[in-house]
């Protein structure tokens, strides 16, 4: 789920931060560069791990920023297919279930992913929310909205940028499907 990426980069630092530390300033601009970003193919930054090596240090003529070339290694969070990852409930539509780790909320269940056989039901009062429920030897277990969700990774994607707006939804650079359709998961209270 979480890993270490070892990237370099090339970044000019403000001359404001030229009177601080040059790992600690270095440190900030990688920060305010790549923290909580999805990096294609590598996941979502959690955090700068360490700096590996600092080279460089020149200023092009007409600026007043130094430049630098840096090494560095990034916590990032990307689950891998058939991993097993507790959630809780974000939203739930007649789509399926929108599930949350916290720092990470673009956790899917398609409908052909739930359990099976299930129904939904309309939440009063709510126009676009459903309950989800499934039917187990003639007896019904809901997914509440307070229920941690154990659930499977079944995909991890990441979807092309939009050139043209086309739906109101946002665009959400790296998405996670998952899958409840096995023994043990869906909500905990169920296995309990």
């Amino acid at each position: 789920m979480f890993f270490l990426s070892e990237i370099e980069h090339t970044l000019m630092l403000p001359p404001h931060l030229l009177n601080r530390p040059l790992d600690e300033a270095i440190k900030e601009q990688l920060d305010l560069i790549f923290l909580d970003k999805v990096i294609d193919k590598h996941g979502l930054c959690v955090s700068v791990y360490d700096i590996r090596s600092i080279s460089g240090g020149f200023i092009l003529p007409g600026d007043g920023a130094s430049t630098y070339t840096v090494k560095f290694r990034l916590v990032m969070f990307r689950p891998f297919v058939g991993e097993i990852i507790i959630a809780r409930l974000k939203e739930s539509t007649v789509d399926g279930l929108r599930l949350s780790l916290g720092f990470f909320d673009d956790i899917y269940v398609p409908v052909p992913f739930l359990f099976s056989p299930n129904r939904n039901e309309p939440v009063p009062g709510h126009k676009n929310r459903v309950n989800w429920i499934w039917n187990y030897m003639h007896e019904d277990y809901s997914v509440d909205a307070e229920d941690e969700i154990r659930f499977k990774v079944h995909d991890v994607s990441y979807p092309p940028i939009p050139l043209e707006p086309k739906d109101v939804k946002p665009f959400a650079p790296m998405v996670v499907t998952g899958s409840l359709d096995m023994d043990g998961l869906g909500p905990t209270s169920w296995w309990g």
